[in-house]
């Protein structure tokens, strides 16, 4: 199958399944949605963690070669800091529960309505960004462009869940809502096509997009969710958290991307 129709399918099929998963999950009870959200969220930062470091970051250094090595490290904390300016921004904000409290704290109806406008100018910069580093990893290997795709759907679902209950909380229909959230989830492909005729030029350049891209995973999960799951403090909640973070990494070690990297392990 061409290149670009793999990064077409996937950052479709990735924006279309976190919008529909999301919407599925809102038509839940409350109380299913509050006992289910963190389990998700425990489970997408294993996986971002996993396609970071065990996926990204060494097809980014072994395409940059040995040599260059400190220049993959530093356009990893340039990514971090770049991340970090957006957030604080607020282009590059991720809500993981029901009420999001970046933007909820208000009660006045127009500042609720602002609050999801800015919320879906924010996502369809976000998922843009999502289809560039789906298209990096698609263009170094398609197997790791798979495995870019899943650790985005993963941390996506409860993004996407908290979007749609920001939209719905500034006075938005479930029909509107949905729809303006599916529409700014589909800008993953306007950023996966650009980035694929853009990047095709420059192929030298793929390493260090795939280092962004990690350092972009690594951020929602260090800074974003991490954050979240340590405000609960029981250990059998810590427990839990430990083993589906686990579990994410697992999945993400046991795809094919990783199948060279792991038989140099046995060697």
């Amino acid at each position: 199958m061409p290149l670009l129709l793999w990064i077409i399918l996937f950052t479709l099929l990735g924006g279309a399944l976190s919008a529909l998963a999301a919407s599925a999950f809102l038509t839940t009870p409350e109380s299913l949605r509050a006992r289910l959200l963190p389990h998700l969220v425990s489970f997408a930062t294993g996986a971002l963690l996993g396609a970071a470091l065990l996926g990204l970051l060494p097809h980014a250094i072994e395409g940059a070669g040995a040599a260059n090595t400190h220049r993959v490290g530093m356009t990893l904390l340039a990514g971090l800091l770049v991340f970090f300016v957006l957030e604080k921004l607020v282009l590059w904000r991720h809500c993981h529960q029901d009420v999001c409290e970046g933007h909820h704290h208000a009660h006045d109806e127009h500042r609720d309505a602002a609050s999801a406008s800015l919320i879906l100018i924010g996502d369809g910069f976000h998922n843009i960004l999502d289809g560039v580093l789906i298209a990096a990893a698609f263009m170094t290997d398609v197997h790791l462009g798979i495995v870019t795709a899943l650790a985005v759907i993963t941390h996506e679902i409860p993004q996407e869940v908290g979007d749609l209950a920001i939209l719905l909380h500034g006075g938005m229909s479930r029909a509107k809502a949905f729809a303006l959230n599916l529409f700014t989830s589909l800008t993953s492909v306007i950023g996966g096509v650009g980035a694929y005729f853009a990047l095709a030029p420059i192929q030298h350049l793929l390493p260090y997009a795939l280092a962004i891209a990690a350092s972009s995973f690594l951020y929602i999960a260090v800074a974003d969710l991490i954050p979240g799951l340590h405000r609960r403090v029981d250990a059998g909640s810590g427990v839990k958290q430990f083993v589906l973070i686990v579990l994410g990494i697992v999945v993400i070690f046991f795809t094919p991307a990783l199948s060279h990297w792991r038989e140099g392990l046995r060697e």
